[in-house]
């Protein structure tokens, strides 16, 4: 190794007591590596805070149910979504909502969003009114169900309730929103909530 060479991988400090000098393509492979580590790690971060900042998690908790919807391994809290049936067939539909949003806070289950918006519809509807605010929220939950259940047709088989289908709950709440003339009917006193 001549005297010139040795001094410079001594100041680079690549060369210590006793340790073979690396070729120059082994030093610029390394380099390599290197650099594109570093660019790969930030790109990660730079991923992770723009999705941090696109979902605004409210807390930890909240990141973490994302992250696992987005990564394909959210599961909701199944005794929280029994005990909101329980409470939706006793007829307490804002603490059966209270149940089914604490088992799905993520909201990234078509199924809880279905019943969600089904608690709405029936605490809604009335034999001579509907209640506007409500149809409008469950036909928000309607939404969320049918988005999340693109890929394919949702259908609850559950024999307490007479619509199965998130498409007949979004026409359900769609029409109960509409003002027509038939509202003033008399007759629509004998209709049946379904």
């Amino acid at each position: 190794m001549s005297a010139q060479r040795e001094l410079r991988l001594r100041t680079c400090g690549a060369l210590r007591a006793g340790a073979p000098a690396l070729p120059d393509q082994q030093r610029t492979m390394k380099t390599k590596v290197i650099q594109v580590s570093g660019l790969l790690l930030t790109l990660v971060y730079a991923a992770l805070i723009l999705w941090l900042y696109a979902t605004e998690p409210r807390s930890f908790k909240e990141a973490a149910s994302g992250a696992e919807l987005a990564a394909g391994t959210y599961q909701i809290n199944q005794e929280k979504f029994a005990a909101g049936q329980r409470l939706f067939l006793a007829e307490q539909f804002r603490a059966a909502r209270a149940e089914w949003q604490q088992a799905d806070p993520a909201q990234g289950d078509a199924r809880t969003q279905f019943y969600i918006a089904y608690s709405f519809y029936r605490e809604g509807w009335g034999r001579v009114y509907y209640d506007q605010d409500l149809f409008k929220q469950g036909l928000e939950a309607a939404k969320r169900a049918a988005n999340l259940s693109a890929t394919s047709q949702l259908t609850v088989a559950d024999p307490n309730l007479q619509m199965h289908t998130v498409a007949e709950l979004q026409a359900e709440l769609e029409q109960g929103l509409e003002r027509t003339l038939s509202d003033a009917n008399p007759l629509k006193v004998f209709r049946t909530r379904k």
